[in-house]
């Protein structure tokens, strides 16, 4: 959650010179594509209209049998929408049924750790690194036969979709990410923050110790409601709607997926040897050539960056939005429309 810390570095060394102000006059497209219109203004939905899925289906893919929904016409164009933590599919229970009603191939998984994806091993690492997360993801595509398709998500998910986006383009026909560019650097994040930024990030440093994956264990339901009231302060969310992702988090890997990801984050926990080289090739920063639309909220309580620190990272068509009305981190369950509508608009591009 709370993406990558790298962000904080570049405006701290102010290695981010452009302004947001320009970032929305130089490089915001102009009025969305006629796909945009697929979505019938008269189906516009408020969040929290559906509250679940169909049955969740499940299939085997690379080292995992994941857990997905699926929503819309088989044959129709493939999106795949990505949760982050602390959240599940439930996340995008609204937006699914709007692209599925514009004609798309709706496909919600849940990741490693969450819901009702497990390991196909015992033996296999549970293993929360970044590059794996996609890896994940480029098999379940190989899995479902599913060529190209516009990815799509928020924190973790963001960033999966940043991953896949970079390291295998032709896999990934355009993107919506939520708070930009995500992808993180180990070596980067060595480098101190200034002591407010750091304190943003006490839940990070708490995973790092045995105290706080115990606490993580044994309270694992409480401190995800803290979170989501610390990123989202705004959004007056029910129990109901908690404990439908809550139940997730049961899941038996969730809390060694979630205390790796942040420890191997801070150097403290080893990744795997295998993924070393997709690594090395995240750690430069890598560029992203895809059609992109990127979302911030305005009322996000999570650290996360300006527009300008990361609009650079995209060379190909490209426009930023600013999603008003209180919306905090979990972007699309709180303003699932204005997602659906970027997701159709970036297809169009």
């Amino acid at each position: 959650m709370f993406e990558e810390i790298n962000h904080y570095r570049r405006r701290f060394f102010g290695i981010a010179a452009m302004s947001v102000a320009a970032v929305q006059l130089g490089m915001t497209t102009g009025p969305a594509s006629a796909q945009s219109g697929k979505i019938d203004p008269a189906k516009a939905i408020k969040p929290g209209t559906n509250t679940s899925f169909a049955a969740l289906k499940q299939i085997d893919a690379g080292v995992l049998n994941i857990g997905y929904a699926e929503a819309g016409p088989a044959d129709g164009p493939a999106v795949i929408l990505l949760h982050g933590w602390p959240y599940d599919i439930h996340s995008f229970v609204d937006v699914a049924p709007l692209l599925a009603s514009a004609g798309y191939r709706v496909i919600v998984p849940h990741l490693r750790g969450h819901g009702t994806t497990r390991f196909l091993s015992s033996g296999t690492l549970r293993n929360g690194q970044q590059s794996v997360l996609a890896v994940d993801i480029v098999a379940l595509m190989d899995a479902l036969k599913i060529e190209k398709a516009v990815l799509a998500g928020f924190d973790w998910g963001a960033r999966t979709a940043n991953i896949i986006a970079a390291l295998w383009p032709e896999r990934c026909k355009a993107m919506v990410s939520v708070s930009g560019y995500l992808i993180g650097s180990r070596e980067a994040n060595k480098m101190p923050l200034p002591p407010k930024a750091e304190l943003q990030w006490w839940y990070q440093y708490y995973f790092a110790t045995e105290r706080g994956r115990a606490g993580y264990e044994a309270n694992r339901n409480d401190f995800a409601k803290l979170i989501w009231q610390i990123a989202s302060p705004k959004w007056d969310f029910d129990d109901a709607t908690f404990d439908r992702t809550a139940a997730s988090l049961d899941n038996p890997d969730h809390v060694a997926i979630v205390i790796h990801n942040y420890r191997w984050r801070l150097s403290l926990a080893d990744g795997e040897a295998k993924y070393d080289d997709l690594e090395k090739r995240l750690a430069a920063g890598p560029v992203i050539t895809v059609p992109t639309i990127t979302l911030e909220s305005d009322a996000n309580g999570a650290p996360h960056p300006d527009a300008s620190a990361y609009a650079k990272k995209f060379s190909g068509k490209y426009a930023h939005r600013i999603i008003e009305g209180g919306i905090g981190h979990n972007l699309p369950q709180e303003a699932p429309q204005a997602f659906a509508d970027a997701v159709i608009e970036v297809d169009g591009y």
